[in-house]
C-alpha cells in the first residue's frame, strides 16, 4: 500500500473550501511511518546531498525531523510557534492558505555556514517553509534542501520555493485533487 493511500483527506478543514491532507493516519501506521522515514533517508543518502543539521517546522516537522535526525546521524533544531522557546529568539511572520502566523527559532541555534535540511509534513502555499528558510538564513545558516511528505502543487508553494532557488524533495503529491 503506497504512502499516499495512507493520508486521509478532510474536506472543509480548517475552513470551507480547504481539502486538509491529514498525515495522522499515515503516522499511526507503523509500516507507513517507516516507509516515509526510510524513503526520505534513502533519497538523501543516494543523492549525496550534504547538510549538517535538520530543522523541523512545528509540529509535524518535529516528528519527521526527529526520526530523520536519528536515521541520518544529524542534529535537530525546532522552529516553533511564538512563546515556546526559552532562550533569545528571532521570528518570522508568514502567510498561510487561510491566514497569517509567526514562527521562532533560537538566535544561537546554528553556527554561520551550517547547511540545513528543512523538513515539514506538507507543502501547500510554501509560507511555512519560506518562513523557516528565512529564519535559518537570518542566523547565517544555508538551506541545502527541503523535504516534505506531501506536495499540493496546485496551491503554488513548490513554484514559489523553487523560484527562490530552493531545492525540494516530496514523497507524494495531490495534484488537482
Amino acid at each position: 500500500m503506497p504512502i499516499k493511500s495512507r493520508i486521509r483527506t478532510i474536506p472543509d478543514y480548517p475552513k470551507k473550501g480547504i481539502m486538509f491532507r491529514d498525515i495522522t493516519t499515515l503516522l499511526k501506521d507503523p509500516v507507513g511511518f517507516r516507509l516515509v522515514i526510510d524513503q526520505i533517508s534513502q533519497h538523501y543518502l543516494e543523492h549525496g546531498i550534504n547538510f549538517d543539521m535538520i530543522v523541523g517546522m512545528e509540529a509535524r516537522g518535529f516528528i519527521l525531523g526527529g526520526a530523520l535526525s536519528y536515521t541520518l546521524g544529524k542534529g535537530f533544531i525546532p522552529i516553533r510557534k511564538p512563546g515556546k522557546l526559552p532562550g533569545e529568539v528571532i521570528d518570522q511572520e508568514y502567510q498561510l492558505e487561510y491566514g497569517t502566523d509567526k514562527v521562532e527559532m533560537h538566535t544561537d541555534a546554528l553556527e554561520k555556514g551550517t547547511r540545513v535540511l528543512l523538513v515539514d509534513d506538507l507543502l501547500a502555499t510554501g509560507g511555512t517553509a519560506m518562513a523557516g528558510a528565512q529564519l535559518v538564513e537570518k542566523v547565517g545558516g544555508i538551506i541545502s534542501d527541503m523535504a516534505f511528505i506531501d506536495n499540493l502543487p496546485d496551491i503554488g508553494g513548490q513554484k514559489k520555493l523553487e523560484d527562490k532557488g530552493y531545492k525540494l524533495f516530496c514523497l507524494t503529491e495531490f495534484e488537482g485533487e
